[in-house]
């Protein structure tokens, strides 16, 4: 465990630093000075960099060199700060705390925030389109797949689905996984896609990569869903029992905590199994077995 998070805090700080090479003051920005800090207060808000991470370790285990990965990495990031700026929203999820700090609309403004969420969800196309260690074919694959990862048919499809479902009285199992495989499952699939393109991988590798993603994205939620009712804000950095405060059906509401927690562990060892196409890469293998143990 001690090689992982040797590697994981390498990634981790590699894409801190990647992240800041983006969004920097200058005089011809000067106009857009709130925006900036907006978007910056957001990006450079830490957080766990799972989808980063995921890039780097999925080009990584295909031979590549995870360094070249850093545009595609810090687009995945941008997204999902966009989505979470978004998801904090009054007209959201109304929450107004964020990793333990004020969210951005507390702490700019709701229409600025909105803003900083829009510009974070177009930069990241430039990001890849304007990079050097990119292919042509790389580039317009990768932005090809990660506009379908955010776009109705992916993430924000799955928000819609998420406000949808709080009007119901009938969310069932299956209503829930289409909902996770959409809103969380779509950004972490993409991400491990991602890498593959980078490492050159061929289309049946980079579908094996998304499979496991789809699978390690659907654990990742139900663990979200039982820390909402088991951890305490200190612990998680946002709001607890907020799930049941907006009347949203989970896995927890459904089956209880320890119900949901089996189901957790089935999924994450559907996840490792998709690993075989990747040698059971050591570094994804414990990373894999420690977002199921998370606590935050």
């Amino acid at each position: 465990m001690t090689d992982i998070k040797e590697k994981l805090n390498e990634y981790i700080r590699f894409t801190e630093d990647n992240l800041k090479k983006y969004n920097l003051h200058s005089e011809a920005m000067a106009a857009q000075k709130n925006l900036i800090d907006a978007m910056n207060y957001s990006l450079e808000a830490g957080g766990k960099r799972i989808r980063p991470v995921l890039v780097y370790a999925f080009c990584n285990a295909l031979g590549g060199d995870y360094r070249n990965a850093c545009a595609p990495a810090a687009a995945i990031e941008m997204i999902h700060t966009f989505s979470l700026i978004h998801d904090d929203l009054p007209a959201m999820d109304d929450d107004d705390y964020r990793r333990g700090k004020p969210s951005c609309h507390k702490a700019f403004g709701e229409a600025m925030a909105i803003l900083a969420g829009d510009a974070l969800s177009v930069q990241p196309f430039e990001i890849i389109a304007d990079d050097d260690h990119l292919s042509s074919e790389q580039k317009v694959k990768m932005i090809s797949c990660l506009a379908k990862a955010v776009g109705r048919a992916g993430m924000i499809g799955g928000q819609v689905i998420d406000m949808e479902n709080e009007e119901r009285t009938d969310v069932n199992e299956a209503d829930l996984r289409n909902m996770y495989r959409h809103k969380t499952g779509q950004l972490i699939a993409v991400s491990c896609m991602m890498g593959c393109i980078c490492a050159g991988a061929d289309d049946e590798t980079i579908s094996a990569a998304a499979d496991y993603g789809f699978k390690l994205g659907l654990a990742f939620q139900i663990v979200d869903d039982i820390l909402d009712v088991t951890s305490t804000t200190e612990v998680l950095g946002k709001p607890v029992g907020s799930d049941e405060e907006e009347n949203k059906t989970t896995f927890v509401t459904l089956y209880g905590v320890e119900k949901a927690q089996e189901i957790a562990n089935a999924v994450t060892d559907e996840a490792l199994g998709c690993l075989e196409k990747f040698g059971n890469d050591a570094f994804l293998t414990q990373l894999t077995e420690m977002l199921l143990r998370r606590k935050n």
